[in-house]
């Protein structure tokens, strides 16, 4: 018997595929600035106002080194179309904010904030927290003080220090993100 089916086979490229790791390094003179490197790409980065360190606490301003994955994006559905990425996307809302408290059992998790509470807030007039990539920083465990909302997010003009984060230009951040997928790993430090 004779088959009329038709093999075809597609040619992908690399960049078709998430990336396996991302290096996030300090910048030589600046413990406050850094280089994300990525598949023969590297872009500036702003990192936390403490640097890059190995003993993360809350509020020291600390990046922490280490080796993370991303978990979500979160985005500002209200200002921008979804971006195209591997990782799960989450619109962001006006109640959506994050615990920084480590007296909270809630700590370093999204919390949702009725209108006149206080907290980290997502929606921010800014536009740093337009795409934010949420890490596995602290989370399982996680233990009270070691460091809350650590996240990949979009850097102020003048590249200034973070609260801890690693901050990036915009098109740095859609570019990485069309790469970028829950087993990529994201090594600071």
């Amino acid at each position: 018997m004779e088959s009329n089916a038709i093999s075809i086979t597609y040619q992908t490229d690399a960049r078709d595929w998430p990336l396996t790791a991302i290096r996030v390094r300090r910048a030589a003179g600046d413990p406050c600035r850094g280089w994300l490197t990525a598949d023969g790409w590297t872009v500036p980065v702003a990192l936390g106002r403490g640097g890059i360190l190995a003993n993360k606490r809350e509020g020291d301003g600390g990046t922490p080194r280490g080796i993370y994955h991303p978990l979500q994006l979160w985005w500002r559905a209200d200002r921008h179309p979804r971006p195209r990425t591997y990782l799960p996307v989450r619109p962001i809302r006006p109640e959506d904010a994050w615990c920084e408290d480590p007296q909270d059992r809630r700590y370093n998790q999204p919390i949702r904030l009725v209108r006149d509470q206080a907290g980290d807030r997502l929606t921010r007039e800014d536009h740093l927290y337009d795409f934010i990539v949420e890490i596995d920083h602290n989370s399982a465990p996680r233990i009270a003080g070691r460091g809350s909302a650590v996240f990949l997010h979009l850097a102020r003009t003048n590249f200034s220090p973070t609260a801890g984060c690693v901050s990036m230009t915009k098109p740095a951040m859609l570019r990485l993100l069309r790469r970028m997928g829950p087993q990529t790993k994201i090594m600071i430090g």
